[in-house]
């Protein structure tokens, strides 16, 4: 064998996965006697030596946590989605509290960052936030899962994609609706993808279909109109809708960039909001506050989050019981539905 021998080169001649290799090398109850004794056996015939850097992430002692952010597309250049940049000093003081540094980086989808993590061992645990395309996500989850990699993620709860925080989007999209329709609004379109694809827009819409049926109210998928979470999505959204004819005295957007792009669109054409139209929208970043008219929405609870995020990691590294968490939303009334 040429070189330095890995984890790999043993993990192989096993016929067992890397991530076995590295707890039967510490000796994990996890792992069968026999197994250690094999890869153990395995790695003296190899000459291996163990990683002290990576020894130390396994026993826990970098007390370094890293956040990997997802690239959204912003009007900036920090291709960072406000809502996670109000999270982010949520998690950064959540950290100091825990006596954990943190590692800020971005994912790429393209990237084997799941693979460049488990062999850089620069932190205990991930905290992930934003994945875009939910579909193409997972196999990076299923990814860190086999390496037995600690991570908590910000997002839908739901089966097979590990430990996660995230909040409560069907009531949150229910609450929104409900409150236009307590406006006397009757035709409220709905911006924000509506597929397995985007799970939390998914579920916001979700609410939005069962508020209006509890109302007597029917769901014309022509009220609802594809779009990603920036202003530019939510401004062609509102363009999409009006150029087919399609009328409707209220919008809910999946988020507030949507809907400060949606209220932009509205007033070219010449619609008053809330007048014409009210808009309410879903996050409550600080730009809702000071949108004009200022945006009704629904808030998610940034500060909790990072808490949550944070808390549920550090619980895991130290082997103690942890389960995903659901926050709780609060509506938020604006101007931009006549109140406020």
């Amino acid at each position: 064998m040429k070189g330095k021998a890995t984890s790999f080169d043993i993990a192989h001649l096993a016929g067992v996965s890397q991530s076995t290799v590295s707890r039967a090398l510490r000796n994990s109850p996890l792992v069968k006697p026999e197994t250690i004794e094999k890869v153990q056996r395995i790695a003296r015939e190899l000459n291996y030596k163990v990683d002290k850097h990576a020894s130390s992430l396994r026993s826990q002692q970098s007390a370094t946590l890293a956040l990997l952010l997802f690239e959204d597309p912003t009007t900036d250049d920090s291709l960072i989605n406000p809502f996670f940049l109000s999270m982010l000093g949520s998690i950064t003081r959540a950290c100091a509290r825990q006596g954990f540094d943190l590692l800020v980086s971005f994912q790429q989808l393209s990237d084997d960052w799941h693979a460049d993590y488990e062999d850089s061992h620069k932190a205990d645990g991930i905290i992930l936030l934003g994945y875009g395309d939910d579909v193409d996500y997972q196999p990076k989850l299923q990814q860190l899962d086999r390496q037995g990699t600690r991570y908590v993620r910000w997002g839908p709860l739901s089966e097979g994609s590990g430990l996660s925080v995230g909040c409560d989007n069907r009531q949150g999209g229910q609450d929104a609706t409900e409150h236009l329709i307590r406006l006397n609004r009757r035709r409220i379109a709905f911006i924000g993808n509506a597929s397995h694809h985007y799970p939390e827009f998914f579920a916001r819409y979700q609410g939005y279909v069962r508020a209006l049926m509890e109302a007597g109210l029917s769901v014309e998928p022509a009220l609802q109109q594809d779009a990603i979470t920036t202003e530019q999505a939510g401004y062609d959204a509102v363009e999409a809708l009006l150029q087919r004819g399609t009328r409707f005295d209220a919008l809910f957007a999946a988020s507030d960039l949507i809907a400060v792009g949606a209220m932009q669109a509205l007033q070219a054409h010449g619609l008053r909001v809330p007048e014409d139209v009210a808009v309410m929208g879903f996050d409550d970043i600080p730009v809702a506050r000071f949108a004009s008219p200022p945006l009704s929405t629904v808030r998610q609870d940034t500060k909790l989050a990072g808490e949550q995020l944070v808390e549920s990691l550090v619980r895991q590294i130290r082997g103690e019981p942890v389960r995903s968490t659901t926050i709780p939303t609060r509506l938020i009334a604006r101007k931009s539905c006549g109140e406020g």
